[in-house]
C-alpha cells in the first residue's frame, strides 16, 4: 500500500512538473514542447465576425495614416488605435486564442479600437485624458512594429503641473498565454499590485516572456520614452518594480541602468543562470566556454556594485524557492560591505504577503521624498560590456578586453569640487560629463582643476575649466603606459558602446534581414542558411512579437545601409551584398573553404559562417552573417537560460542537423578583440594582464 501511495504521489509530482512547465520535464531538448502553443480552432462564423471587424478598424486606420503625414498630434496617438488592430489580427492569424472567451474578448477589442480611431479622426483623444487604466501604444525602432503598453493613471492625475509625477514602472509576471489581446485585456481590468497615491503607473508588454532582456529590454525603455511624451512624469521619480519574471527584470535593469530610477524593488525572480537553473530547473549545465562568459551579461551578483547609490527594496514569500534570486544578491552587496533590504512574507510562497506589500510600499513613499541626488560625489560602476557603460556623470568609452572580467571605474568627487579621484581596473577610456548647472563649485578664481587616474596626478590643463552654463565634458584615454587627456584619435575601427557584440547585441536596434537572390556554392549551404533565415524570420515574430524588415539583397538601398544593422543570409556567392563586403571581414569566406585566422580552416562544402562585424559600407551599423537572436526553443522554457549563446563569430557544421539548441554543430566560436581583430581564445585562457599601479604622486595644487 505503501509503495502505491509513493508511485501515485509521484506520478502527481511529474504531472504537477509538466503543467507548471518548472524542472526536469523541461529539461530534454529532445522533446520541446511549442512556444508559444497553438491555440484553439476558431469556428468560420466567428472568423468571419473578426475579418469583417479588422477589415473596418484597418480602413479607419489608413485613413488615419493619411491624416498623420500632416497632423504629429494624430502620429504620435496613431499607435493607441493599431495596438487593437495587431491584438486580434496576430491571435486570428497565428492560432493564439487559447480560450474561447478571447474571441468574445477580440470582438470588444476591435470596437474600442474602432471608436478610437472614429473619435482621433474627427480630431478628438478622450484617453489621453482618462484616468484609471489606459492602454496605450507606440512603434518600435527595432522592427517598426506596434507594441502596447499599459497606465493606471491616478484620479488626481493632471497634465498641467510644473513638476510632473512620480512613475512606477511595474514587470509583469511569465505568461504562456500571455498574448497582446490578453495584455491588453489585463491592462483594462487589472490595476496591479501596486498603485501608489499620486503616482503614474506604467506596464510594460516586453515583447511577451524574456524576463525584459535584449528586445524586452529595449520595450521598457521605449514605452516609457512614449509615456513621458503623453504624460507629465518626473524623470527624477521613476522606480523600477516587478515580480517573479518581472522581479528578473528588474534586477537586470537595477544594476545595467542604476542611475534611471530613484529606487529598485525586484521580487522574487531570478538575478543569475547558473544557480538558478541547477536550483529551480534541477538542470545539469555543461555550457561551452563562450556561454559561460556570456552568463556575465545578465548576471547580477557581478554588477551588485552598482547598486551603490540606488536604493533597492528587494522582497521574497518566505517559502518562495525564487527567494534564491534575493539570497544570491544578498550575499553579492555583502561583499562590499552593503546590507540588502529584504522584505519577507512570512510563511509565504510565490505571491506578495498584504503586510509586506504595504511595508514596501511605504519604503518606497520614504524614498520618493527623499528625492533622488541630483550628483552624487561618488560613482561605482562595473561593467563586462560597453553595452552598458554609464552611471551619472561617468562614461565608460574603452574596455581592455570584453567578457574576460569585470571592468571596474571608481570615481570620487571632492567636497570642493577642486578635484575628482578615479581608480580603474580593465578600462581604457571614459568620459567626465556633468550636466549643464551641476558643477557648483563656489570659487573657481585662477586655481587649476585636478584629476587623479589610478594614482596618477595631473593638474595644469588636464582638467578643464568648467563651461559658463557650469557644465563639464571631458574625456581621457589610457596610451603609451599612462592616461592622456581627449578621446583616443580615431585610428580604424574599435570596440564601442552600441557597436561591440555579441550576434544579439544587434536586434536591440533597428535591423533589416537579407535575403539572397543568388544561389550558394554548395547546396548543404544553400539548404541550410535558406531553413535559418526562415526560422529567424518566424521566431522573432513568436518569440519577439514583431515582423522582421525582409528585403532582397538587390533591393537595398543606400538608405537601408545607413539606417539598419543588416541580417544577411546565404554565402559570397549567393548574397550580392556579403559579396560587396566578403574581403573586408576578418575571417574569409571561398568557395572552397572558410579560413579563421589563429583556428584553421573548414570545408564550405559543409560549414557556413555566422558572424556579427561592423559594417564595411556603413562602420556605425552591424552586419550579421546567417544568425537571428542566437537562443533557441530548449532557452524558451525558462527566462534565465534567455542569454546570448553564440559569441561574436561561429563556424557551423551543416552536416549536424539544427535542434532546439544550435543551429547545428559549433566547430569553432570565439570574441573578436577590441579593435575587431581575430583573436585566439581558449576556455582556459586568463585575462589580458592589467598594467602594474603607478606610484603614487604627492597632490600639490598648482597656482596659475
Amino acid at each position: 500500500m505503501r509503495t502505491l501511495l509513493l508511485a501515485c504521489l509521484v506520478v502527481l509530482l511529474v504531472c504537477a512538473t509538466t503543467v507548471l512547465a518548472d524542472g526536469p520535464a523541461d529539461n530534454v531538448a529532445a522533446n520541446v514542447r511549442r512556444l508559444p502553443k497553438l491555440g484553439i480552432e476558431v469556428p468560420a462564423e466567428q472568423r468571419a465576425e473578426l475579418e469583417a471587424g479588422l477589415a473596418k478598424l484597418q480602413l479607419a486606420i489608413e485613413q488615419l495614416q493619411t491624416k498623420a503625414q500632416k497632423d504629429a498630434q494624430t502620429a504620435l496617438l496613431l499607435p493607441d488605435v493599431q495596438i487593437y488592430y495587431k491584438a486580434v489580427h496576430d491571435a486570428l492569424a497565428y492560432q493564439e486564442f487559447h480560450a474561447e472567451k478571447e474571441l468574445d474578448e477580440a470582438v470588444q477589442q476591435l470596437a474600442a479600437g474602432q471608436t478610437r480611431g472614429e473619435q482621433l479622426l474627427r480630431g478628438e483623444a478622450p484617453w489621453t485624458t482618462q484616468t484609471g487604466l489606459v492602454p496605450r501604444g507606440y512603434v518600435s525602432k527595432i522592427d517598426g512594429s506596434v507594441q502596447p503598453y499599459g497606465m493606471v493613471v491616478p484620479e488626481t492625475y493632471t497634465n498641467q503641473t510644473p513638476v510632473g509625477y512620480r512613475c512606477d514602472v511595474w514587470l509583469h509576471g511569465r505568461g504562456e498565454t500571455n498574448t497582446e489581446l490578453n495584455f491588453i485585456r489585463d491592462r483594462t481590468h487589472n490595476p496591479g499590485t501596486f498603485t501608489p497615491s499620486r503616482a503614474l503607473v506604467l506596464h510594460p508588454y516586453g515583447r511577451w516572456n524574456n524576463a525584459f532582456k535584449l528586445a524586452g529590454e529595449v520595450d521598457v525603455f521605449e514605452a516609457l520614452a512614449d509615456a513621458q511624451a503623453k504624460y507629465a512624469i518626473d524623470d527624477d521619480r521613476i522606480a523600477i518594480r516587478g515580480f517573479s519574471m518581472g522581479g528578473a527584470g528588474v534586477w537586470h535593469l537595477a544594476v545595467h541602468y542604476p542611475d534611471r530610477w530613484f529606487a529598485a524593488n525586484p521580487g522574487a525572480g531570478f538575478s543569475e543562470t547558473p544557480e538558478f537553473l541547477k536550483l529551480f530547473q534541477q538542470e545539469e549545465l555543461k555550457p561551452t566556454w563562450w556561454e559561460e562568459r556570456l552568463w556575465g551579461l545578465y548576471d547580477c551578483p557581478h554588477w551588485a556594485i552598482n547598486l551603490s547609490g540606488l536604493p533597492t527594496v528587494a522582497y521574497s514569500g518566505e517559502i518562495d524557492r525564487q527567494k534564491q534570486a534575493a539570497d544570491v544578491m544578498q550575499r553579492a552587496l555583502a561583499v562590499y560591505g552593503r546590507e540588502l533590504v529584504h522584505v519577507i512574507g512570512p510563511n509565504t510562497a510565490h505571491a506578495y504577503h498584504p503586510a509586506a506589500r504595504r511595508e514596501v510600499d511605504e519604503r518606497l513613499a520614504v524614498i520618493d521624498k527623499a528625492g533622488k541626488p541630483r550628483v552624487p560625489h561618488s560613482v561605482h560602476f562595473v561593467t563586462r560590456t560597453l553595452r552598458y557603460n554609464q552611471n551619472l556623470w561617468i562614461t565608460i568609452d574603452e574596455l581592455t578586453a570584453h567578457w574576460n572580467n569585470d571592468a571596474t571605474l571608481f570615481a570620487e568627487l571632492g567636497s570642493d569640487f577642486e578635484k575628482i579621484d578615479i581608480k580603474t581596473s580593465g578600462v581604457e577610456g571614459f568620459t567626465i560629463h556633468f550636466q549643464p548647472g551641476q558643477w557648483r563649485k563656489n570659487e573657481i578664481g585662477g586655481q587649476h582643476l585636478f584629476i587623479a587616474i589610478d594614482d596618477e596626478f595631473e593638474g595644469l590643463d588636464f582638467f578643464p575649466y568648467p563651461k559658463s552654463d557650469l557644465s563639464v565634458t571631458t574625456s581621457y584615454h589610457f596610451a603609451d603606459g599612462k592616461w592622456k587627456s581627449g578621446q583616443r584619435p580615431a585610428d580604424g575601427l574599435r570596440k564601442k558602446h552600441g557597436l561591440q557584440g555579441p550576434i544579439d547585441d544587434a536586434f536591440l536596434d533597428s535591423f533589416l534581414m537579407v535575403r539572397p537572390s543568388g544561389q550558394a556554392a554548395h547546396e548543404a549551404v544553400e539548404k541550410w542558411t535558406t531553413s535559418e533565415c526562415d526560422r529567424a524570420i518566424e521566431h522573432w515574430r513568436r518569440h519577439f512579437r514583431g515582423e522582421a524588415r525582409v528585403k532582397q539583397d538587390a533591393e537595398v538601398t543606400a538608405e537601408d545601409i545607413q539606417n539598419h544593422h543588416l541580417i544577411l543570409w546565404g554565402d559570397p556567392q549567393s548574397n550580392a551584398i556579403l559579396a560587396k563586403i566578403a574581403d573586408k571581414l576578418p575571417l574569409q569566406w571561398t568557395k572552397g573553404q572558410i579560413a579563421v585566422p589563429k583556428y584553421g580552416a573548414f570545408g564550405a562544402e559543409t560549414h557556413a559562417l555566422i558572424a556579427i562585424y561592423p559594417n564595411p559600407l556603413n562602420p556605425e551599423k552591424y552586419v550579421v552573417l546567417n544568425s537571428g537572436f542566437t537562443f533557441r526553443e530548449y532557452d524558451y522554457l525558462n527566462n534565465a537560460r534567455q542569454v546570448p549563446k553564440l559569441p561574436d563569430w561561429a563556424i557551423v557544421d551543416t552536416s549536424i542537423p539544427p535542434d532546439s539548441r544550435w543551429p547545428g554543430r559549433i566547430a569553432a566560436g570565439g570574441f573578436f578583440g577590441e579593435r575587431w581583430e581575430m583573436r585566439a581564445a581558449k576556455p582556459d585562457a586568463p585575462a589580458p594582464a592589467r598594467r602594474p599601479p603607478a606610484a603614487k604622486k604627492s597632490a600639490t595644487r598648482k597656482k596659475s
